[in-house]
């Protein structure tokens, strides 16, 4: 399957899915203000999660039957199975049970240091963990190097997160940053290649304010280019992404990155770009 395929199959999955399932992405269950009040569904990035499983399955099938890839011989795409079911769980949860009183790295620790647990504690500790099972399956070296990719994969989970403030904002952020690494990718290109698709299928409905993505899927985003980045690129580059995400993630405990934004003219109008008018 080439990543132009791929990217087709898990754009019209996505579609599929939100024709079928309105009724589910409706339900009052799942309704929450976005951030110029609008009721809005919430979580609407698990729909991109299961768009990855239909055509996961779809062509593990096909693969047992003799069409396309023969089963087991593209690991990665049980690597980026994983990271968008574990990811988007912990984003699930923190959707519809976190209160949003706690934000940040500093918010969640004077949670817990008042006897508190937070759901988004739970995010961070619970994706750490997926985080360093992927690097430690992805391309073990050394304890230092598994350790230092596990962090590099939680912090773009993150940084998905934070960059999830506006509409449409994350996806088209994560578009722009799948570029260069779909330029490299090799082992890993075909099998992220699905999650983006899925993932750009909703970005008409995330811009017109019709659905919010919510840490469910900008969680996954983040995390599955993060994983991109370990399976696909050399020891230097992954060690300047990494400095990258741990600086732009510090940045973001002292400043928000929307303001940034709206007083940059260049990312103001890319953000601006296809967004309903308020």
């Amino acid at each position: 399957m080439t990543i132009l395929l791929a990217l087709a199959c898990g754009f019209l999955a996505v579609r599929l899915l939100l024709l079928a399932g309105r009724e589910v992405l409706f339900s009052p269950v799942l309704e929450r203000h976005n951030y110029r009040d609008r009721p809005l569904p919430t979580a609407a990035g698990l729909f991109a999660v299961l768009a990855v499983l239909v055509v996961e399955a779809g062509r593990a099938t096909l693969g047992v039957f003799g069409v396309g890839d023969e089963p087991g011989a593209d690991p990665t795409r049980a690597l980026v199975l994983y990271a968008c079911i574990g990811f988007g769980l912990l984003g699930f949860a923190d959707d519809m049970l976190g209160s949003g009183d706690d934000r940040g790295f500093r918010g969640h620790l004077r949670a817990l240091a008042a006897a508190r647990i937070t759901t988004g504690l739970l995010k961070i500790v619970g994706g750490a963990a997926i985080a360093f099972v992927l690097a430690s399956q992805a391309d073990y070296v050394s304890s230092k190097r598994v350790l230092a990719d596990a962090v590099l994969i939680a912090l773009a989970a993150n940084l998905g997160n934070l960059l999830d403030r506006a509409p449409g904002r994350v996806i088209k952020y994560g578009l722009v940053l799948w570029v260069p690494v779909a330029l490299v990718a090799d082992t890993a290109g075909v099998a992220v290649a699905v999650v983006i698709g899925a993932f750009f299928g909703l970005l008409g409905d995330d811009l017109r304010e019709r659905l919010m993505l919510g840490d469910t899927g900008a969680n996954v985003l983040g995390a599955v280019l993060g994983l991109a980045v370990v399976i696909d690129v050399d020891r230097g580059g992954r060690n300047v992404v990494l400095a990258g995400l741990v600086a732009l993630n510090l940045v973001a405990e002292a400043m928000s990155f929307s303001r940034v934004i709206e007083r940059t003219p260049p990312l103001r109008w890319f953000d601006r770009l296809g967004r309903a008018r308020q």
